[in-house]
């Protein structure tokens, strides 16, 4: 049986072309993914468009994935972190 802690986050760390690492609490990272997506929303990825709300992609998209492509040498990478074993 898997320990309980694998499915415990502390954050994301989010990694964009040329920034440095950013460390994001869920709520920071889907008001990001919010933000990108509302401006998105005629280039959406084909497992996104089945939801009504950005707010339910964002999340989704959150919840399953780990990056989204952004275009041309753009993209958006986020990775969950625990910060104690």
């Amino acid at each position: 049986m898997p320990d309980s802690i694998m499915y415990q986050e502390d954050g994301f760390i989010v990694l964009e072309p040329d920034k440095t690492e950013q460390i994001l609490t869920s709520e920071e990272l889907l008001e990001k993914l919010t933000n990108i997506l509302s401006t998105r929303q005629n280039d959406l990825p084909r497992e996104l468009q089945k939801f009504t709300t950005v707010e339910t992609q964002a999340q989704y998209l959150m919840e399953n994935f780990c990056d989204l492509d952004m275009g041309a040498d753009s993209y958006l990478q986020w990775y969950v972190i625990r910060l104690e074993k």
